[in-house]
């Protein structure tokens, strides 16, 4: 596409927030209602604004990609983005938004329980609609689950801190606090993944004795292990008939994570590495009897630990400077593998790195900042992560179905900045005609 064709194509988009209330109207028409019915911690005779305000302008933080929350009320201390922020949400403000400070009092009281609740009611509607139906495989959802660190420093922020250790024992010992978050999200294709249940990895007291005399690695895997059991009871319970399959990392690769799984009904695919089960190893490369089709190769029945296991191993060729060079994958999965699935397996397999690329790393690096604290309290910290999720789903919806589909070019360092500019030369509800109206949200 030339230079003419690019201008052409940003033109089809005159105002880039009013093209996102539409995406969000379309795909979430009572997010704004959502955020009015979550229940307020604060005694109600002495709120200035409501909850319903806080959170929405949480959410439009999230979309311009604000990162700390000072710059948060500098930049939209302007008379026009308030007015215009009053329209998209449908509340009457006066001369100012929340200040930042209020902002944090409110997260720091309100319970995260309340916000899980509302990204799953977001997604259980979707899938109600049907409106991803074609991203599942075999007719199972598929949900990528992984970990993450919110934050890393010498500060020890809140008591829930986890600890890692250097130099242990020596004169030269440091501790280093970390905040980890196990993210569950829903594959809805392309370029989509919208978070489905968060669970964060906190110190509890009672693991940190049995930490002290465990690998960083062994440590890791317990913490996560944990998290991932809390988190499956907690999805099963929000959507206990829904049929999913599992995308996880090698981390997972243990007799306690299929157990739950198998008790779930869930099916999984999970990559493997040599060194995650032995046993299983050898008697993949015990058995001769390979089955291949292609660059796969798979066996199925491995018994281990009572339970069936079948390994898939798939080799992919690129050619890099006039020479082809060969990466191997392998996954174990409770999916019967045949010669009619297994390509489809691989290719479903490596959707995993889905989660790091159009979920870690764009929140981390492209579209904000998941790991600035804007908050050193536990419950707000978790607060400002959910609601990320929730803005950040928003705007790949508005990158896939208008910047994608009217060919729109643009950097992704450059699509926050651009949306939070035109907050200030949106027109006020009295300037817009009826018809225009429609594309602004009125909850």
């Amino acid at each position: 596409m030339g230079r003419a064709e690019i201008r052409a194509a940003r033109k089809l988009e005159k105002n880039p927030i009013e093209a996102c209330n539409k995406v969000q109207k379309k795909f979430c028409p009572e997010l704004f209602n959502m955020f009015g019915q979550i229940a307020d911690p604060r005694h109600q005779s002495y709120i200035t604004y409501t909850g319903k305000t806080m959170l929405s302008q949480m959410y439009y933080k999230g979309i311009a990609g604000i990162i700390s929350m000072q710059d948060m009320t500098d930049r939209f201390n302007k008379q026009e983005i308030v007015e215009n922020m009053g329209g998209f949400i449908g509340v009457e403000l006066d001369d100012y938004l929340p200040h930042h400070v209020t902002e944090n009092e409110y997260l720091e009281r309100l319970n995260p329980n309340e916000l899980q609740d509302t990204i799953q009611d977001i997604v259980y509607d979707l899938i109600r609609r049907k409106s991803f139906n074609n991203a599942r495989f075999m007719k199972e959802w598929i949900i990528i689950i992984d970990g993450t660190q919110l934050y890393s420093g010498r500060r020890k922020i809140n008591d829930k801190c986890l600890e890692r250790h250097y130099n242990k024992g020596t004169e030269q010992e440091t501790v280093n606090y970390h905040v980890d978050v196990l993210e569950a999200k829903i594959y809805f294709g392309s370029e989509l993944v919208c978070s489905i249940c968060s669970e964060f990895i906190e110190n509890n007291g009672e693991d940190a004795q049995n930490y002290k005399y465990m690998s960083e690695e062994a440590r890791k895997q317990d913490c996560e292990i944990k998290a991932f059991k809390r988190m499956s009871e907690k999805l099963k319970k929000a959507f206990a008939r829904l049929p999913i399959l599992l995308l996880i990392d090698s981390l997972y690769a243990s007799k306690p994570v299929m157990d739950i799984c198998n008790a779930n009904k869930w099916d999984y695919i999970i990559r493997f590495k040599d060194g995650s089960i032995p046993y299983i190893a050898k008697e993949y490369e015990d058995i001769p009897e390979k089955e291949c089709i292609g660059n796969c190769e798979f066996i199925n029945e491995i018994d281990y630990e009572g339970h069936k296991i079948n390994l898939l191993k798939y080799w992919e060729e690129t050619v890099e400077k006039g020479e082809i060079k060969t990466t191997a994958f392998q996954w174990i999965t409770n999916i019967v593998i045949t010669k009619n699935n297994a390509f489809k397996i691989a290719n479903t397999g490596r959707i995993r790195w889905k989660i790091e690329n159009e979920g870690f790393n764009r929140q981390k690096n492209w579209q904000g900042d998941i790991t600035h604290a804007c908050s050193w309290n536990e419950r707000a910290l978790k607060n400002h992560y959910l609601m990320q999720q929730i803005s950040d789903f928003m705007k790949q919806l508005y990158e896939h179905y208008v910047l994608e589909k009217f060919g729109i070019k643009k950097k992704q360092k450059n699509i926050s900045p651009e949306l939070l500019s035109s907050f200030e030369w949106q027109l006020t509800a009295e300037d817009i005609s009826r018809s225009d109206m429609l594309c602004i949200s009125t909850n």
